[in-house]
């Protein structure tokens, strides 16, 4: 694949827990480091398909990065650190040249009863707008990546502007070459867009880049288009904090939180 050409998806499978991790993986900062979202699906998706227990689902995951991720081929080993059919705990880690970028934690539990009565606080999401807008070119910032990887149905606020924000997304590609993407991928490969659908602040003169996600589930999502409402809070002295809200055509199914570094930008 040529430098020019679209990625057919975000990661190429190598074999034994290798990755190689195309263009459409940069975030927005440099083309050469990555965006959450796709290293976020791609911890997620190991922890699915490790030692996977019948009835068991992913429930949380909860992902720390350790450091800025290349674009580059990764390694990926995933551990149990709590056994169980009915409660486990997992632990995952990404490497880079035998470097740790990324590590994560989950909670696989057990479905619950099939007659249980659903109880879902909140709002229906918003209808989904019927156009996609293009995304914007922004100074300094890479939109050829993952930005542009990601089909964006806005409906509250715009890119560029300050939040809080609200916008129905899917992916254009799916994250391993050549393989469908699960419920719990397509939810975590946009949850990290949190604190940019949400933000306060113009990014042309604030840097704000999140330490960490937390993702819950109370169920799997359905269908390719997915709706996120986010918002940050900061505080001088402080840090950020952002939280968002996750639905489907069907309605919620979980949250998200990031806790942000924020500092001003250099001058160019």
């Amino acid at each position: 694949m040529s430098e020019d050409a679209p990625a057919e998806a975000f990661y190429e499978p190598l074999g034994d827990g290798r990755f190689a991790s195309t263009p459409a993986t940069a975030g927005p900062w440099s083309p050469g480091f990555q965006h959450g979202g796709p290293v976020s699906a791609l911890l997620g998706r190991a922890f699915e398909r490790h030692e996977p227990v019948p009835g068991g689902r992913i429930a949380r995951v909860t992902v720390e990065l350790l450091s800025p991720v290349p674009v580059a081929v990764l390694d990926i080993a995933v551990r149990v650190v709590r056994p169980g059919k009915r409660v486990a705990h997992l632990e995952a880690e990404l490497t880079h040249e035998g470097r740790p970028v990324v590590r994560a934690t989950a909670w696989r539990i057990m479905q619950a009863p099939a007659h249980l009565e659903p109880v879902v606080h909140g709002p229906p999401p918003p209808a989904l707008p019927a156009t996609t807008e293009p995304f914007p070119q922004w100074p300094g910032v890479h939109t050829g990546g993952y930005l542009s990887a990601m089909e964006w149905r806005i409906v509250h606020g715009t890119f560029g502007e300050p939040g809080p924000g609200t916008t129905w997304a899917r992916s254009r590609i799916p994250l391993i070459a050549g393989e469908a993407d699960t419920p719990l991928v397509r939810a975590l490969t946009l949850a990290d867009s949190a604190s940019g659908i949400g933000s306060q602040l113009d990014h042309a003169k604030w840097l704000i880049i999140n330490t960490d996600m937390t993702v819950a589930l109370h169920r799997d999502p359905a269908g390719e288009w997915l709706c996120m409402a986010a918002s940050v809070d900061l505080s001088p002295g402080g840090s950020a904090l952002c939280e968002a809200t996750l639905a489907d055509t069907s309605g919620g199914f979980g949250r998200a939180m990031q806790t942000l570094i924020v500092d001003e930008r250099p001058p160019a």
